[in-house]
């Protein structure tokens, strides 16, 4: 039976907590779904558009999220929960700060029992640069399911955003762990939100 996506989201959500290491991270029972993506990609705007309020802290300071934010939403079943990972790439950190980050996601990644998917973010003005190819080879060799959605694309017209489309599907087609389908957004105007939000919906159905 499908349940509307919308009725879902705009129930009640919350912040649960931060964890700065794997091992404050409670054995949850509800299924994940992680936002991933370069620092300043729009991680927490898009979050924020996806449940309907301001519930993750928006900066324009690069890397501004430095541990994996936890949000719990109630309209499905008994909840499932939405992830925030540290931004990689630039973010205005020590390289030891970086470090941690990074091994904290590797280790969530790796051990995450009941992860669904991982959507990574792209900015498409940018385009796939080195650092989204080092995740998405991750991805790959541990089989972490994962899905393209592009940010921003407010700021492109139509056929600049069908070039970045098409440009990144070629790559995927050397991508095991990959679903195929693009998903094009933008916080600020709300386009692609829905898409976003029946997607989560539809994995959340196959359990």
């Amino acid at each position: 039976m499908k349940i509307a996506a919308k009725k879902i989201f705009n129930g009640s959500a919350e912040f649960l907590f931060g964890a700065h290491n794997y091992s404050q991270i409670p054995d949850f029972h509800f299924p994940e779904i992680a936002f991933v993506g370069a620092s300043n990609v729009g991680k927490s705007s898009l979050i924020n558009a996806l449940i309907g309020k301001k519930i993750a802290i928006v900066s324009s300071t690069p890397g501004r999220t430095r541990q994996l934010n936890f949000f719990k939403i109630f309209g499905f079943r008994d909840g499932f929960i939405l992830v925030d990972m540290p931004g990689y790439g630039f973010a205005k950190a020590r390289d030891k700060d970086i470090e941690h980050w990074q091994k904290l996601s590797f280790e969530y990644l790796t051990k995450r029992k009941n992860l669904r998917r991982v959507f990574l973010l792209i900015d498409p003005i940018k385009g796939l640069k080195q650092a989204d190819l080092e995740i998405i080879n991750i991805f790959n060799i541990l089989a972490v399911s994962f899905q393209i959605a592009l940010t921003k694309s407010d700021k492109l017209n139509f056929y600049e955003l069908k070039k970045v489309q098409e440009k990144i599907a070629e790559q995927m087609e050397k991508w095991p762990a990959v679903y195929p389908q693009i998903l094009v957004t933008s916080a600020s105007t709300a386009h692609g939100i829905f898409d976003l939000q029946n997607e989560i919906v539809k994995i959340l159905e196959k359990l």
